[in-house]
């Protein structure tokens, strides 16, 4: 009873996550633009978000493995995230807002893997697909109705007006974590000099230089950069078609482009996680990224505005399957070696790289040979992305369930 009462906190804590979340998507650019900040300003301050996210992966990743209480770890990360949306609705100058850019992205590196691995304390390792599956419909859920909340609060009220509801929407996130109850890690004495840390487990704590030769790791990290150098820059780039070709409605088809793939991942995703249990990662993962090049290409082609919103649906596969699959894959490769959240945060930091590049080479491409051009660039990426998880990238599912027959480990959250 106790365990179901945490599952279905988890959902609405899930949910309540993606509504904090959204309130630092474009909202911010709208927001100071609006308070005479200039393109280049803005592009400046965004970066600063991007770079600092990037640059707190590893560290983020690291501390919450190192910390015991997950959940005090998201407790700190979603308080963070309140101060950040508080900054932001103070002052649109540039401290304020440069603090706010610096501490949501390390916040935002920290609350990830900390929820995955409090969703790998409630569930078994064979019921995790399925659990990140659900989480990932309930965020979805909830970043599309927030959308056009925040939507209403920044047309009809003002677009400071939307900080102050990301702040509050963080508060029933925070009484949704203490509903959260699960069996702690039980305490590892120190190791003497000379012998090897363990997990709690009692299996030996693998080195940080020995999870790095890992294979897996470093192929799915490839696949993660290449996934997001084709798909970082394909709605902006679209956006913008949009907006110099069309003059009424404009803001509507790009809010559509936004929501309508959010329902695609509330719907599609518990599928994904129950049949990469069954199937194995690899067919589910090829699945999602074929779903890039299609994209791409239909883009290219596509003359009206108003068929943006369908080919962009298309993002809802591929975002699904990317946002189970990213934890489940960390999972495996992590296995009972006690980084489960350092692998989540290499993998962000190779997200990160890609859709860094993604952004830089698709305008650059643009300018010079036209957007068309760019987005077969772009199909081009991630085709690469399909051949390299097809042909290269191993089994983890398979590989993972050969270790638990042989010793049976638990992976250290």
């Amino acid at each position: 009873m106790v365990i179901a009462r945490s599952l279905r906190a988890l959902d609405w804590l899930n949910f309540f996550v993606a509504n904090v979340q959204t309130g630092f998507g474009p909202f911010i650019a709208s927001y100071l633009a609006a308070n005479k900040w200039t393109q280049g300003e803005i592009g400046l301050m965004l970066s600063v978000g991007t770079i600092s996210a990037m640059a707190s992966q590893l560290p983020a990743g690291a501390l919450v493995d190192a910390m015991r209480n997950k959940k005090f770890a998201a407790l700190s990360a979603i308080i963070a995230i309140i101060v950040s949306a508080l900054l932001l609705a103070a002052s649109p100058t540039f401290v304020p807002v440069f603090a706010a850019e610096v501490l949501h992205g390390f916040a935002s590196c920290m609350l990830v893997p900390a929820m995955a691995a409090i969703s790998l304390a409630l569930v078994s390792r064979a019921d995790l697909g399925d659990r990140l599956g659900r989480n990932a419909r309930w965020a979805s859920i909830g970043s599309a109705l927030t959308a056009a909340l925040m939507g209403a609060f920044g047309e009809y009220l003002s677009l400071r007006s939307v900080f102050f509801l990301t702040a509050a929407l963080a508060l029933p996130a925070i009484v949704a974590l203490r509903m959260i109850h699960y069996d702690a890690p039980p305490v590892v004495p120190r190791a003497p000099p000379g012998k090897p840390k363990l997990t709690p487990e009692g299996e030996e704590r693998e080195s940080l230089r020995e999870l790095l030769k890992d294979r897996r790791l470093l192929i799915f990290a490839a696949c993660v950069v290449l996934f997001h150098l084709s798909n970082a820059a394909m709605l902006n780039l679209a956006a913008g078609e949009v907006t110099a070709h069309m003059g009424d409605n404009v803001q509507l088809v790009i809010a559509a482009c936004i929501i309508v793939p959010q329902f695609i991942v509330a719907a599609l995703s518990p599928w994904v996680g129950r049949q990469a249990q069954k199937w194995g990662r690899r067919p589910v993962l090829i699945l999602g990224f074929c779903a890039l090049p299609i994209r791409a290409i239909l883009f290219a082609g596509v003359s009206s505005p108003y068929l943006l919103v369908p080919v962009q649906m298309l993002d809802g596969i591929s975002a699904a399957v990317f946002g189970v699959m990213l934890p489940l894959i960390a999972a495996d490769v992590a296995g009972g070696r006690g980084h489960y959240n350092l692998t989540i945060g290499f993998f962000g930091l190779a997200a990160g790289v890609g859709a860094t590049l993604s952004t830089a080479a698709a305008g650059f491409a643009a300018d010079r040979f036209g957007t068309a051009m760019s987005f077969f660039g772009l199909a081009g990426a991630g085709a690469l992305a399909v051949l390299m998880v097809w042909l290269a990238m191993p089994e983890t599912r398979i590989a993972n369930a050969v270790k638990e027959d042989e010793a049976e480990p638990s992976v250290k959250v």
